[in-house]
């Protein structure tokens, strides 16, 4: 049977398709967890299997010794100004309000957002920057608690684009592809190398924005599972209320009522799959049963009471409210002590075309405590070794203003062109930093990264061979990195 292709079996082959039921049952009950139909209660909130005894996943993998057994993305949407955090740029300030020469452009493509105004003026940023640590790193004014960290990170100043908007670029970071319909990076991850959580998805996502500005929203295909069976998609915990919608059973139905509902279900969904071999039933029965679980593990999850004083003043104030980056970066921690594969952390509102020097301060001070907070957190408890750390957005900002240069007031277009990033933890070199732009931050001049390449070392950090992580659909071989993608060695441990 080809897939995402469904026949109704009444041929002579039904006999056989209804008889390898037996097989398919035993083989779900695996993928779910022992409890399935045996309709016992669901384990402990925080229980986490052996890699040995994973729940789903594929044969052979992981391809090698894995360094990461999880991933934390922290991602910045809207796109940061390298210039003004990671990469620092004298040479704009010396040239501040001269044309953008020619030799540094080359032609290359803008967006339309500048591409009508007179001229491309140097623009420098506003924001000083310090060494940090042992490495020396420089990092600017506006994330002291990242320089804090820079000897645990490795800073990546090479990674370059082909997107040049916000959508098509945010959906090339997270799955490989600036066209909607492809499976997300969690998804892949999932897919591959299944769950180690009994009781919590493999991938779970949190959405925060800044206090002042929401920013451009993000859709949920961004954590979708594509053309992957379904139960691969990300599940987004919400910042107030019920952290998911629904999960909570109806006053008056007690966990006994619900557990032989679901057996019920259960029973009439795996009929219907013997009829029609559809592998979205197989998921509608798995997300049932997952919801069961996550009925006890959610509420464990989100209760931080027995998180100490200590613990809750490092990652900053913030973290004593519902939704915010730092509150999520906390339940980053909690996620991954408890088993979850891939946290992925949207951040909204990094979209500065105009007052960049009022708007940035206040993002730099959303997220850089408690990044900084979560690295050190994950360290202290020995988790940094195997969780690989992720910090950046989809794209950098321009050396030229937008509008008129000015020192104290500007904003800064787009640019794919070269842009930064830090990673830490799982598999990953600390204390370095990796490539470099050139003098205007406009172009890589020194070890490019692709998003395609940091998609490969992600893989690699995992145990994962990109090139052997396919799912065939529509008649070729799809992966996370397409045709393309080198791991990027040098900055591996």
């Amino acid at each position: 049977m080809s897939c995402h292709r469904y026949e109704s079996l009444h041929s002579r082959r039904d006999f056989l398709a209804r008889t390898g039921l037996g097989l398919g049952t035993a083989a779900l009950a695996q993928l779910l967890g022992r409890d399935l139909f045996a309709g016992a209660a669901a384990s402990s909130p925080a229980s986490i299997l052996p890699p040995a005894a994973r729940i789903g996943g594929l044969p052979g993998l992981p391809h090698f010794a894995p360094k990461a057994k999880r991933v934390i993305c922290l991602f910045q949407s809207g796109g940061p100004s390298h210039l003004d955090l990671l990469d620092e740029k004298p040479i704009l300030s010396q040239r501040c309000n001269e044309d953008l020469p020619d030799s540094i452009r080359r032609g290359q493509r803008i967006t339309g957002m500048v591409a009508s105004q007179a001229r491309l003026a140097v623009q420098p940023s506003k924001f000083a920057f310090q060494a940090g640590g042992k490495s020396g790193t420089r990092v600017s004014d506006l994330l002291p608690y990242t320089r804090g960290i820079v000897d645990d990170l490795c800073v990546i100043r090479s990674m370059h684009t082909e997107a040049i908007n916000h959508d098509p670029a945010i959906t090339f970071f997270q799955s490989g592809s600036q066209q909607p319909g492809r499976p997300s990076m969690g998804s892949w991850i999932d897919y591959g190398l299944g769950r180690l959580s009994e009781n919590l998805p493999a991938f779970v996502v949190f959405v925060s924005v800044n206090k002042k500005n929401a920013g451009q929203g993000l859709l949920s295909r961004l954590w979708g599972s594509g053309f992957l069976p379904s139960h691969h998609q990300g599940v987004q915990f919400r910042g107030a209320g019920e952290p998911v919608l629904y999960l909570n059973d109806s006053p008056g139905i007690t966990r006994e009522r619900r557990r032989l509902m679901l057996d019920g279900i259960a029973d009439l969904n795996q009929q219907q799959h013997a009829v029609n071999g559809d592998p979205e039933v197989e998921t509608r029965i798995a997300q049932y049963e997952m919801a069961y679980r996550m009925q006890r593990s959610v509420p464990d999850l989100m209760d931080l009471s027995g998180e100490s004083a200590a613990a809750l003043e490092s990652y900053g104030p913030d973290v004593s409210e519902p939704g915010s980056f730092a509150r999520n970066c906390l339940l980053a921690r909690r996620l991954a002590e408890r088993g979850v594969r891939f946290i992925q952390l949207y951040h909204r509102d990094w979209d500065h075309h105009g007052t960049l020097n009022e708007k940035l301060p206040d993002m730099a001070r959303d997220v850089d405590q408690p990044s900084a907070a979560l690295v050190k957190d994950l360290k202290q408890r020995g988790l940094l070794d195997d969780t690989l750390v992720i910090w950046g957005g989809e794209f950098g900002r321009t050396p030229y203003a937008q509008g008129e240069a000015n020192r104290d007031k500007y904003g800064r277009d787009h640019h794919g062109k070269a842009f930064s990033l830090w990673m830490a933890g799982g598999g990953i070199k600390a204390g370095i930093t990796h490539g470099a732009s050139d003098d205007f931050g406009f172009n890589v001049i020194d070890q490019p990264v692709h998003i395609h390449d940091l998609q490969a070392t992600i893989l690699h950090c995992l145990g994962i061979d990109h090139s052997r992580l396919t799912f065939r659909f529509q008649g070729r071989q799809y992966r996370l990195t397409d045709v393309h993608g080198e791991v990027v060695k040098p900055i591996l441990a």
